[in-house]
């Protein structure tokens, strides 16, 4: 992604948020002083300028690759931190919160296409992304569960809890950078009180010489 492409679906996320335009790739190309035969040139049409706003937004949600092999229950905090408080950060900001409401809107109407691209490239993306890290902390002997999609939703929910529900309905300010830092590490070191091990070297410190 260069910074123009960055620039083009900031404009684009500004007018899926505004009151007053619908995203169309005019309306777009006017927002981001572009031309549509650029836009298609880069998103191939309306749906996938759609797809790339959201990934784009989801984007900013970080995932640090983790190796088993030299992997410690320190850096695997770390990681889940990080990645718990820029969830919490891009979940709470105006951007996301008036997507994820147009998109409730359009459910149960023939303009579903942007909650299912939501769907499929926010939290399923994040699904997958956070996913990797966890499978990484279980083959170093850091993490236990059975079910990689539970201990997701698990962690989902220690969180999220009931932030982005009541944000979306109005009923409570964003929090700031000090909460998310809080809300952040309270979800990370109650995940590892669910999941965690007595083990804080990792797996390569457990094998026996068969490997077990």
């Amino acid at each position: 992604m260069t910074k123009r492409q960055g620039e083009v679906l900031d404009a684009a996320l500004a007018l899926l948020v505004s009151d007053d335009e619908s995203l169309t790739m005019t309306a777009v190309a006017r927002r981001a002083s572009c031309s549509k035969e650029t836009l298609y040139k880069w998103f191939g049409g309306r749906d996938g300028l759609l797809t790339a706003t959201v990934q784009w937004q989801a984007s900013k949600v970080r995932a640090v690759p983790l190796d088993p092999q030299t992997l410690d229950r320190k850096r695997l905090e770390a990681s889940l931190l990080g990645f718990a408080t820029d969830w919490l950060t891009v979940l709470s900001g105006e951007t996301s919160i008036a997507l994820n409401r147009l998109a409730v809107g359009h459910a149960g109407s023939e303009r579903r296409d942007l909650g299912a691209i939501v769907l499929e490239n926010g939290p399923a993306a994040m699904r997958r992304r956070l996913g990797s890290v966890l499978e990484a902390g279980r083959r170093a002997g850091l993490l236990a569960f059975s079910d990689t999609d539970q201990a997701f939703s698990t962690f989902f929910g220690l969180t999220v809890r009931d932030t982005q529900i009541r944000l979306l309905l109005g009923d409570r300010p964003a929090p700031g950078p000090a909460e998310i830092e809080r809300a952040a590490r309270a979800a990370t070191e109650q995940f590892f009180v669910l999941f965690g091990t007595s083990d804080e070297t990792g797996a390569s410190a457990r094998r026996t010489p068969s490997g077990a």
